[in-house]
């Protein structure tokens, strides 16, 4: 398989080629697997996420969106995938509560039908437990019993970077492991994004409304995205317990590739962003071209009249 062929099936942009990547995956894990509950479970968030829900309004956050959940259940059944190989055993029900804790890590971002006002970035420093507000609320409907929503609750909580996990009260070892790997799964997701560094500017402005860090212009995001990459690599390796192994394992069992390809395109998108930072009395927004998200960014926040932000420095 030559690169272009790996870029394009590595992170699907429609939501039925990620489903279908994701049922084809479990398959491998076991030709009997009963793939209904995680069609259902994914059929549920995409009505979520596009306002089909009932009792809530359609997503409208730009980084935080369909793609994103898409991305991080896609990177989460390779993750499981990787696990069996490595002979990690788990259940068909615990690998349906991981892919779900996936599709529904970032329900928290989705605002309720009677909510009117911004969006659901206002609710950025609480998403997580509203996340699993969203559980208490609906997974039962989702043929969850209360112990476990309370293991997705869990495991939804690995994505939270100021939780600590060591203090969180798994119920045995694989919901901690899967909880991990969720957490692993969500940053692999992000960092491996051909459109991260565009999709980093969507990202001031959720922070902005959420009332998150003190950012002073989408310039300052962009900088500090150097040495989120770098507490990122600590986290992989120390809180998450390397989880992100199992990734080689996937895809050289599915694609003959013995490389974690989530690991080689974050290095190439780090690499870059460094490279434009560099470049002397330039806009490193000039240099992102994906997506036309930089247009889209300057359309919907500056039509105005405001200059486009300078660098706060």
């Amino acid at each position: 398989m030559n690169h272009r062929q790996i870029s394009r099936r590595f992170q699907p942009d429609s939501p039925a080629d990620v489903l279908n990547e994701v049922l084809a995956i479990l398959k491998l894990i076991s030709l009997d697997f009963d793939t209904d509950p995680v069609k259902d479970v994914f059929n549920a968030a995409k009505r979520l996420y596009t306002g089909k829900y009932l009792g809530y309004r359609a997503c409208n956050t730009d980084y935080h969106d369909h793609r994103h959940a898409c991305a991080v259940f896609l990177a989460m059944a390779r993750l499981i995938h990787g696990a069996v190989i490595d002979k990690v055993t788990f259940t068909v029900k615990q690998v349906v509560l991981g892919l779900t804790a996936a599709i529904l890590h970032d329900a928290g971002y989705i605002k309720e039908a009677s909510d009117k006002d911004g969006t659901g970035a206002k609710h950025t420093a609480r998403h997580v437990q509203r996340s699993m507000e969203f559980l208490n609320r609906h997974g039962a409907e989702h043929g969850l019993t209360p112990e476990e929503i309370a293991a997705v609750q869990n495991m939804i909580r690995c994505t939270d970077l100021s939780t600590d996990i060591a203090t969180v009260n798994f119920s045995d070892s694989k919901t901690e492991l899967l909880g991990k790997m969720l957490g692993t799964a969500d940053l692999l997701a992000q960092l491996a994004d051909r459109i991260y560094l565009e999709k980093l500017l969507f990202l001031y402005y959720e922070y902005k409304e959420g009332g998150v860090g003190d950012y002073k212009s989408e310039l300052d995001v962009l900088k500090n995205a150097v040495e989120f990459y770098d507490y990122s690599e600590d986290r992989l390796k120390t809180t998450l317990d390397g989880t992100d192994r199992f990734m080689s394992s996937h895809f050289a069992s599915q694609w003959n590739i013995d490389k974690n390809l989530y690991r080689e395109m974050i290095t190439r998108q780090k690499n870059y962003l460094l490279k434009i930072l560099k470049i002397p009395d330039a806009d490193p927004r000039d240099h992102l071209k994906r997506g036309g998200i930089v247009e889209k960014i300057r359309n919907k926040y500056h039509k105005k009249g405001s200059a486009i932000e300078k660098d706060s420095n």
